[in-house]
């Protein structure tokens, strides 16, 4: 029997995806597989020191086994790059330097966006499930 997944670039195993939102205070994180294409909210990383933060994230790939991390990339509404668009590359170089997973960058201009009504709450693992969840609709679209 033909698998129905084959040539089509989908997984015919559920792998396990991190997204994470970099912000210097917080880092939102979310998870999902490949299979449901579907991300949830997992939790915010907030520790005071970088190495804090990456114990706190080797922690989470250790228990969710990811098999590539998706990252958020800022850019200004016209596609420009700025200095949050510089540190989110250099926190994807980090994922995949430490941990070895494969780290992708997602567009993120939007995803702010519709979260704008909710200022003044903790809204980055739902920021960082918004990523996530592109980044399954982009690959989804890219393989139909």
């Amino acid at each position: 029997m033909a698998d129905a997944a084959a040539g089509t670039g989908i997984a015919a195993v559920a792998e396990t995806v991190l997204g994470f939102d970099f912000g210097l205070k917080r880092i939102g994180v979310a998870v999902g597989n490949t299979l449901m294409r579907q991300a949830q909210p997992l939790t915010i990383i907030s520790a005071a020191t970088n190495d804090a933060k990456f114990a706190e994230i080797a922690g989470l790939i250790e228990a969710w086994a990811p098999a590539r991390c998706v990252v958020g990339l800022p850019l200004h509404p016209d596609g420009a790059e700025h200095e949050m668009t510089v540190r989110c590359r250099r926190f994807a170089n980090q994922l995949h330097g430490r941990y070895g997973l494969e780290a992708v960058l997602v567009d993120e201009r939007y995803s702010s966006a519709v979260l704008a009504q909710r200022r003044g709450e903790r809204i980055d693992a739902e920021a960082a499930a918004l990523i996530l969840q592109q980044y399954f609709d982009d690959v989804q679209n890219v393989t139909k």
